[in-house]
């Protein structure tokens, strides 16, 4: 391997030398996963078990097992980035593709406001210490220093194609991407327990508390009210920290992605240099666009914005302003919906006259997109097909059934036409590749035979016309001065439809991340279907939906570079 890594940048590796490394890929992977499923099996049934009254499982039981994994997978973590790249020719290649800075921004984002919702989490289990087992105030302590290395670890090694360690460091980044998905469920339920008792305790109905926080059980069952948050600081504590869910879950997501690239590059063997670069430009970030695609999703995004708060206002106020809330929420999400159906379909027209190249290079990163967008699309699916039957089937037909149907059906094609034009820009080309062709042979005055043993003796052909005075310093650039005329109104189209589409889906994202529940709050659905089995489907599908809309603006924000 040594001598590989010595070729010139043109040479690749022979590929019998790599060979006795890649003898056991599979064998190894498949370690990883069977470990990876076994104690995401474990995590998910004590996460889900714990949240129910029935079962004698415990918060403290599930904080525990959290705890421990967050201290291997740091301990882990402090042996990869302290021995594992020391090693000789430990990272001999770079993949491009894995951890783009606006994927690494955004982790650092999510990890800033998870080490905040700690804080708030430590100040709430604190205020009563007397009554909590130690692991309720450990515990937000051990995650934020999980928080802090893994987001190093992230920032510094995402692009490594590891070559030593190989089985070790597959399990270990499948045993980390497991905890984080472990703590991605746990934040979940509890969030999904905290909107049930919300509108428990805001209907009246006696079917929304057979989910209980377990805080109230375990208090309630041992201390009595000793455990009760009555203090101003004690309540700010705990709606600060449930504010903050949802940048945790995008956290623990955003991770497992990355560290999942991770796990598909450990032996990776990259021979060529054909990926073309990701990078943002600060000079020409606005520079290449018409300001109609920012500017009408700015005003989307406020319009949303003002949107949510009154329909937050008006739900939690009284009866008979839930209708309105409703009618407004609605109506500004088919709205919403309907442009962002037609300016997707808008940019796959563009690209039926696009020209360049499709890149059919192997791309991890980019499969690993594709797959997420299509199968956290499920979700959001599942949720609009239900409501669909619920409307034309069920009775009342009214307003509001409208609106719902009308919401359901556009959801499904947004998502659709959205999936098509990112999976289509994804696997374009950079601007200015076209297709190769091979060129014919250029005749010499008009000679269609000749002897080969003569040719030497005939004059040469003309030269081909080129540039004068071309700059030695930027070659790409008299390319890009005339490709440019013939593709410029279609880059700066794309960049405008890729801008709107992503201001849409952060206000779609704050929406239901930050408590609107429409699907509750509008009773068609949960009439049809009774509370418990409406309640399972929308607390099933909906972290999927909501995590296709983060997913989305990353995406989006790599179709904007590439075009």
């Amino acid at each position: 391997m040594s001598e590989a890594l010595g070729l010139g940048p043109k040479e690749s590796a022979p590929a019998p030398r790599a060979a006795p490394r890649e003898v056991w890929k599979k064998g190894g992977r498949l370690l990883s996963v069977l470990l990876a499923v076994n104690v995401l099996l474990l995590a998910s049934t004590l996460i889900s078990g714990g949240a129910f009254n029935k079962v004698a499982v415990y918060d403290t039981d599930v904080f525990a097992l959290l705890t421990t994994m967050m201290l291997l997978a740091t301990l882990w973590i402090l042996f990869y980035l302290l021995r594992t790249p020391r090693c000789p020719d430990a990272v001999p290649y770079l993949d491009e593709h894995a951890g783009p800075i606006w994927l690494r921004g955004g982790l650092v984002l999510f990890g800033i406001c998870t080490l905040v919702m700690d804080v708030f989490k430590t100040g709430y289990y604190s205020s009563f210490f007397e009554c909590q087992s130690a692991i309720k105030i450990l515990y937000p302590l051990i995650q934020a220093v999980f928080v802090i290395v893994q987001t190093y670890f992230l920032w510094v090694s995402a692009k490594d194609c590891i070559h030593v360690h190989l089985d070790l460091t597959r399990c270990g980044l499948m045993f980390t991407l497991t905890t984080n998905l472990a703590i991605w469920m746990a934040a979940v339920v509890d969030e999904s327990v905290h909107q049930a008792n919300s509108h428990s305790n805001s209907q009246s109905n006696t079917s929304y508390t057979r989910l209980t926080t377990n805080l109230e059980r375990t208090s309630s069952s041992s201390e009595g009210d000793s455990c009760s948050c009555n203090t101003a600081i004690c309540q700010i504590f705990q709606q600060g920290y449930f504010y903050l869910y949802p940048f945790n879950i995008e956290y623990s997501l955003f991770a497992s992605t990355m560290l999942y690239v991770m796990w598909k590059n450990v032996g990776r063997l990259l021979a060529t240099t054909h990926d073309h670069s990701h990078t943002l430009s600060r000079a020409s970030l606005f520079r290449e666009t018409f300001f109609a695609g920012p500017i009408l999703g700015l005003i989307l995004f406020m319009v949303g914005l003002a949107v949510f708060i009154i329909y937050e206002v008006q739900v939690s106020g009284e009866e008979g302003r839930t209708q309105q809330a409703l009618v407004t929420y609605y109506s500004f999400n088919i709205a919403c919906l309907g442009l962002m159906t037609l300016v997707s379909l808008s940019g796959s027209v563009i690209y039926r006259f696009d020209h360049r190249a499709m890149d059919h290079h192997k791309n991890p990163t980019r499969t690993l997109d594709v797959a997420l967008l299509m199968g956290a699309a499920l979700g959001q699916y599942a949720i609009s097909y239900y409501s669909i039957v619920a409307v034309v089937v069920g009775t009342p037909r009214d307003l509001l059934g409208a609106l719902d149907l009308a919401h359901a059906l556009l959801m499904i094609a947004q998502h659709t036409f959205q999936n098509v034009f990112i999976i289509e820009s994804l696997h374009r080309g950079p601007p200015g590749e076209e297709p190769r062709e091979s060129p014919p042979k250029e005749s010499c005055q008009g000679l269609t035979f000749a002897n080969l043993d003569a040719l030497h003796t005939l004059p040469d052909c003309p030269p081909t016309p080129t540039l004068v005075n071309p700059s030695p310093a930027d070659p790409q650039e008299a390319v890009a001065i005339i490709l440019a005329p013939r593709g410029h109104w279609r880059r700066r189209c794309l960049k405008d439809i890729s801008l709107f589409l992503l201001l849409c889906n952060v206000i779609l994202w704050i929406m239901p991340a930050f408590g609107a529940r429409p699907h509750f709050t509008n009773t068609v659905e949960v009439d049809f279907y009774g509370y418990s089995l409406w309640a399972a489907i929308v607390n099933i599908c909906l972290p999927f939906g909501i995590f296709y809309r983060m997913h989305a603006v990353s995406s989006l924000l790599e179709v904007y570079v590439l075009s």
